[in-house]
């Protein structure tokens, strides 16, 4: 190290150091770590989506644990009890709220219920004691109630793990399958490139609205179905990339350092180019999920997305321009959406500026 004058010379020395010793995405994670919002958006997206996946805990109107007569239930978990289980006289599912209400009453000592923090489900309409059609946001109701008595913010949360959950899993198919057609065509090139090219541009002009309109009068429109329909189209993107990625790999001498010492061309694509043609999948990732809630969105909103009563923000907006007046109707899918979405754009920008090869570069 020489011998540095003082405290700050030995601190830009080590910090030189421990940077020539990490690996480039070792460097581009300390990178983006420095990109404070987009950090912060990552952590906060994860941490809710996280918790999205415990709702049936946290918000719901059956019961996590009930006590009846020194035996204990768990609604939660086993799903259906009717009334008659516990000497309700109400017909179909046992109501979890009124139980507790009539426990309390009769002061029972022997026979008591826990419900959830927000003891509301997406799911129960003005059929349910208490619940009224356009109701304003209060304590009981946070965000009020939609045009058939449903709790708003219980569907916004619910709608949250739905969204997000679509747009990765579509996300996910879209890159694997751009990435393996993508990978071949650029790696072997010539007819088979030529080919699948001409191919590709004949499928992608594939009307994908009129086939949803057409399939979803056909069969019932479902997450798996929605999913399956987007990803007909949806790879051809991804594609290109990779296969503009691999054209300019399979030049790279270890490339040919590899085939040399006889390994197979699936290891030289996927073992050794691949790791080297990250940049645009992990780039585009973000935005790309984006899309994918955009256009789950946008067919709820449409009518054509996932069947009622399913959660949805695309929905719950068509709800609420059909009666404007009923700000909180569109106030709250539209603060939702809005939120997720500049959220996911931080985080796909500190990415970007993370994975910019003019910062770290292989030549460094």
């Amino acid at each position: 190290l020489g011998r540095p004058k003082d405290k700050v010379q030995i601190m830009d020395q080590l910090d030189r150091s421990v940077e020539f010793n990490e690996s480039i995405l070792q460097r581009r994670w300390r990178k983006f770590k420095t990109l404070k919002r987009g950090y912060y958006s990552l952590i906060i997206l994860t941490c809710l989506y996280g918790i999205s996946f415990f709702l049936p805990f946290l918000i719901n109107n059956r019961a996590l644990v009930v006590k009846y007569h020194g035996q204990y239930y768990f609604p939660v978990l086993t799903g259906y009890i009717p009334g008659n289980e516990f000497g309700q006289n109400v017909p179909g599912e046992t109501r979890y709220r009124k139980l507790k209400s009539e426990f309390n009453d009769q002061n029972e000592l022997n026979s008591w219920v826990w419900m959830p923090p927000y003891p509301y489900s997406p799911y129960e309409d003005i059929t349910f004691e208490g619940n009224k059609m356009y109701e304003p946001p209060s304590g009981t109701h946070w965000l009020g109630t939609d045009n058939t008595g449903r709790d708003v913010f219980a569907r916004l949360c619910y709608a949250f793990n739905i969204s997000i959950s679509f747009a990765l899993l579509l996300t996910v198919i879209n890159y694997v399958i751009g990435v393996l057609i993508g990978g071949t065509m650029g790696y072997f090139g010539g007819l088979f490139d030529l080919l699948f090219q001409r191919l590709i541009e004949i499928w992608s002009s594939l009307p994908m609205l009129f086939v949803i309109i057409i399939l979803s009068s056909i069969l019932k429109p479902s997450f798996i179905l929605l999913v399956s329909i987007y990803t007909l189209v949806n790879w051809i993107s991804m594609t290109y990339l990779m296969r503009a990625e691999f054209y300019r790999e399979k030049a790279r001498a270890y490339v040919a350092a590899a085939l040399s010492m006889g390994q197979s061309e699936f290891k030289v694509m996927f073992k050794h180019i691949l790791p080297n043609a990250l940049v645009p999948i992990i780039t585009y990732f973000p935005f790309s999920v984006v899309a994918g809630i955009t256009a789950l969105v946008g067919l709820d909103y449409l009518g054509f997305g996932l069947a009622p009563p399913t959660p949805s923000w695309g929905q719950m907006l068509d709800v609420g321009l059909q009666n404007i007046r009923k700000w909180w109707m569109v106030f709250a899918p539209v603060s939702a959406q809005f939120l997720t979405l500049l959220c996911i754009v931080f985080i796909g920008e500190g990415v970007r500026e993370a994975f910019d090869p003019k910062v770290y570069s292989r030549l460094r």
